[in-house]
């Protein structure tokens, strides 16, 4: 698992270096705000049940990139992988 976490990571890691190069990708969230309605939970009970704060979940929304350590506990949290959570878009 441990490894799992490390190879996603290099790749969001690389996705966010290139977009911060203008190489774009846009990072999404919308399987986690999907995750969420699918089990009758509210962006608060991320803040509340994981500790995330309300910037970190404006971020997600925004579609700004959020630290593995966050990514890391929501994939505990719901027992999942970080594709389970985050997608990447082309940027038009």
């Amino acid at each position: 698992m441990e490894k799992l976490c490390a190879m996603c990571y290099n790749k969001y890691d690389t996705l966010l270096m290139n977009r911060r190069k203008g190489k774009g990708m846009k990072t999404s969230y919308n399987n986690l705000w999907k995750m969420l309605i699918d089990r009758n939970m509210q962006k608060k009970d991320l803040i509340d049940k994981l500790g995330i704060s309300s910037t970190t979940i404006a971020k997600m929304g925004k579609g700004d990139k959020v630290s593995l350590d966050v990514l890391e506990r929501i994939c505990a949290y719901f027992d999942c992988n970080i594709g389970d959570v985050i997608s990447f878009e082309k940027e038009d």
